[in-house]
Order: C-alpha cells, then structure tokens, then sequence
C-alpha cells in the first residue's frame, strides 16, 4: 500500500479571524482536491463550498480523537474532515471513514450528508503512513492548544 503524505495547514479564516484546520495530502489541500473531484463529476453545487474545520466553533474533542476517528456529537459514524466555507461544519461537511491501524491510517467512503445521491466512490482511498499522521496530529494539537481562548 502506497502512503500519501499528510499535514495540516492551520491558518486564520480569511472572515473571521480565528484557526482554520484544512487537511492537505500530498501538500494539497483537501478543499481543493474535493473542489476538483466535485467539478469534474459535474456536480452542483460544486466549487469553493468547502472551508477547514474551525475549532474554536465546535468542540470537536481531542484532536487525536478527532482524526483517528472517534470523535463524538457528529452526524452518524462518519468524522468530519471539512466544513463549510463560512466557518460552519454542520452546514456543508465532508465526512469520511478513518480506519487506523498499527502502520496506516486510510480515509475514505467519503459522503457529503446533505446530497445523499451524490456518488464518492472515485474519491480516496488516501493511504497515510501512521507515524507520519500521527506526527501531525500531535502538531495540530499544540497548535489548537496553544490559540484556544
């Protein structure tokens, strides 16, 4: 199995000021490869309705929680990885499975909650290296840390 590298670009939304996490595989952020995905497959509508998750929004937990898939209050099994570009993950979410194990972490059967019909399938698996994920897990966690009020 082939890993994808994987980091987090925590920077400030661009409106409101505050931490913005967006997933980056292989150093490109996830909103713009599911911008491209959704796009292509001429889906509507698609194109800059995605944002990082914020938060200082919602208690998402433990980012360690988080991202190894066992957060709690989100929509069914499913962890959200992004959220809505106006800040709000609940509004437009992307939502994957994450499935870790002792070497790799795999996202995938990814869902968009609020377009059932819409078809992911062509989008992922991403493959991630454990130690390298969990490497950037810990780094976005002092990051959350060191900027919540």
């Amino acid at each position: 199995m082939t890993s994808q590298e994987f980091h987090f670009d925590c920077r400030r939304h661009a409106e409101r000021g505050v931490l913005e996490v967006v997933p980056c595989i292989d150093r490109v952020p996830l909103t713009n490869l599911i911008d491209q995905f959704e796009t292509d497959a001429g889906m509507q509508p698609a194109g800059d309705a995605y944002g990082g998750l914020i938060p200082q929004f919602f208690r998402f937990g433990p980012m360690e929680d988080h991202f190894h898939g066992r957060s709690t209050g989100a929509i069914g099994p499913k962890t959200p990885v992004l959220g809505c570009e106006c800040g709000e993950w609940g509004c437009w979410p992307l939502m994957a499975s994450i499935t870790v194990t002792s070497d790799h972490v795999t996202w995938d059967s990814f869902e968009q909650p609020h377009r059932k019909t819409r078809d992911y399938s062509g989008f992922g698996p991403f493959h991630f290296d454990r130690h390298q994920y969990d490497d950037a897990v810990k780094a976005l966690s002092a990051t959350v840390s060191s900027n919540e009020t």
